[in-house]
This record gives C-alpha cells, structure tokens and sequence, in this order.
C-alpha cells in the first residue's frame, strides 16, 4: 500500500485541490485513515493565534480535523520571505519543520496526502519546489493535467522532469477539465503515451462547469465592488450572467442562479420583467442571486431607496452592489475570474469529491507500492 502520496500539477488552476478532496475521500472508502498536509503555502488565513495555508482550512472543515499549522500547514511563504532566505539561508528551518509534520501525521494515519503549489518548479527559490518536497517526504506524486492530448502530453512530460531528476516516483496520472465528446479520444491517446512511459493514467475528468461558477462576494472583489444591500448573502452562487437591458422572456427561462449585471436606471424595469416571467413559471424563489449596479450616481448612498423594486430585493434577501464599471467591462472582469474551492463553496467540494470518485481508479493507489 503507498501510504504517502503528493499531489502536483502542472500549474495553478489545474485541479489540485479537486483531486487532493477526491483522493482523502476515495482512500477512506477503503477503511483507511488519511490525513492531509500543505507542506508549503503562499495563501494564508490568520486566525490570530493560527495561521495557516489557506487550502488547509479548507480540508480541515470538510474533512473534520482540528487545524494545526505546525502540522498541516508548515510553511507559509509571505511577502519578502524570498528575499530574506537568499541573503541568509540558515536562518530558516524550513524542511525540518516540514519533516516534523510528517513525522506526526504518519504516527496517526495509515496514508498521508500531501498537497502541493502551483507548477513542480515553484518553492525552488527557497530550496523547496514541489520535486524537492516530495523527495524529502518519500513520497509518490498524483500527477494533475489539464484535458486535452498533444498539448497535455508535453505539459505532462515537461513538468514530470523535476520529478525524475529527484527520483521521485510518479503514482498516476489524472487528466482534467476534458470537454466531454472527447474523454475517450484523451483517455485512448494520452493512456498510449503513459503507458509508453510505465505510469498509470488514473482519470480522466470531464469539465464540470459548476466547480467554475464563482459566488458573489469573488463577483464582488473582480469588480471592485461596494455592497449596498444583503451584503450577507454574498456566498449565493452565480451560475448564470444577465444583461439588465437584454433581460426578455426566452432567456429568462431557462437561468437560474442569475447575475444581473445593470445600468441602476434600467434595475426596475429589468426586476418587473423577472419577476412577471418567474411567476408565469410558478418560481417559489426569484431566479436572480445577486445583482451588479453601474452608472453615474450608483455610489450614491440613498441610491437603493430610490429603486421601486428595493421590496423585491429584500424579500429575497438579493444582495446588491456597486460598481464603476459599466456591464461589458464587469462582464469582462467576472468572465476572467479563477475560482477556486474554499470553505464558502461547500457544494464544490461535494462535487469534487463526487467527480473523482466516479472517474478515478484507485487501485494503483491502495494496491501500489512504490
């Protein structure tokens, strides 16, 4: 049984923390105990007394452990931490505070997963990349890819080098984010190339657009936004874009989880077409999540009980905010946003969990040695 594994990917936004939830959940199916480990983080949460990676929290919650930095989130590399370890290396214990997490978490789980940041290369400034860590930790890497073939299998072999040069060994392989009429195509060639190569291809992983949909309060900082109304409803989720001026009866519909992106003149018009087009479907709930404002004036702070629609807004607890872009620009802005799982998306790390359950094979990792 490989009872260490390290999760690296060819870059940020690939599927690391997708994979890493599904891997812990798929494990524990087996009657194993897992425990997790961000071994270095760039991203963290400062709880006063604790302070620790970002991601860590994450699984913490979902995962129901009680949150230790030393242990599972060792090193946090902050702002200027790169420049202070050139000029004066040995003046960080670095690895030896990574060492003393794993020492801990193998003492008490059968498997550890380890979770690791951005492409194999990055933490090499600091003597930690992703290769350097997983060599030091003994353990083998659950290669993550983004879907595709040619492009993939050169991304796949590029950043599998670093990994090679350490002797790490690599477990498997997983391939995410593939359009769906073509999993068999990316399963069949990249499967030949792997196997080539005498690695596993785990998964393959079609593209689930509700693990991309953003919720209000990431809509909110894209568009540098001012709340102006239900400022708690900010964790509603976005699954759909809305032009206020464009709202018409054939696609009001069909959305839900609507963003309704508007000139605050137009607000009233476009909520009384809504809500005229929700009731003709005996909607129980207004399909709208949250709403984007723009215009001269929007910053206004009497602005919302200007609106005739304010008592639609607060009978569905709608929350509302402000911007200076106009809608082609927060359409822009909201369009580019990277999201990612964390302790305000519950339902996607459901998914995620659900996703590589139904793709992955397990076997290489439960039955494997390394």
């Amino acid at each position: 049984m490989i009872d260490r594994i390290y999760v690296a990917a060819t870059g940020q936004h690939v599927g690391k923390t997708t994979s890493t939830l599904g891997l812990i959940a798929g494990i524990r199916t087996h009657g194993l105990k897992v425990g997790y480990c961000k071994p270095v983080g760039q991203e963290f949460i400062d709880l006063g007394d604790l302070k620790a990676d970002k991601d860590a929290l994450l699984f913490s919650k979902v995962m129901e452990f009680e949150l230790s930095s030393d242990v599972h989130s060792p090193v946090i590399v902050g702002k200027g931490v790169t420049k202070k370890y050139l000029d004066h290396p040995a003046g960080f214990n670095f690895a030896e505070r990574i060492k003393w997490a794993s020492e801990k978490l193998h003492e008490i789980n059968d498997v550890v997963v380890y979770e690791g940041t951005g492409h194999p290369g990055v933490g090499s400034v600091i003597d930690l990349s992703n290769a350097q860590v997983a060599k030091m930790l003994n353990a083998g890497v659950v290669m993550v890819v983004p879907g595709g073939i040619g492009n993939t299998i050169d991304l796949m072999n590029t950043n599998m080098a670093l990994f090679r040069e350490n002797d790490v060994p690599i477990i498997g392989v997983i391939v995410n984010k593939v359009i769906r009429k073509k999993q068999e195509d990316v399963r069949n060639y990249v499967g030949k190339k792997l196997d080539q190569m005498g690695i596993p291809l785990l998964g393959v992983l079609p593209y689930d657009k509700s693990l991309a949909n953003p919720i209000m309060a990431t809509v909110c900082h894209a568009v540098n936004g001012k709340i102006l109304l239900n400022g708690y409803n900010l964790d509603n989720k976005v699954d759909n874009i809305l032009s206020g001026a464009l709202a018409i009866r054939e696609e009001i519909k069909m959305f839900k989880d609507v963003l309704l992106v508007s000139n605050y003149k137009r607000l009233d018009d476009a909520i009384t077409r809504i809500d005229k087009v929700a009731k003709e479907h005996k909607l129980e709930d207004s399909p709208i999540s949250g709403i984007v404002l723009h215009g001269e004036g929007v910053f206004d702070p009497e602005i919302i009980s200007q609106l005739d629609s304010k008592s639609y807004l607060m009978e569905y607890e709608i929350p509302v905010i402000a911007t200076s872009l106009d809608t082609y620009g927060s359409a822009v802005k909201i369009s580019h946003i990277e999201v990612k799982i964390n302790t305000r998306t519950p339902w996607k790390a459901q998914r995620a969990i659900e996703m590589i359950s139904d793709y992955v094979d397990f076997n290489p990792i439960v039955k494997g040695h390394l």
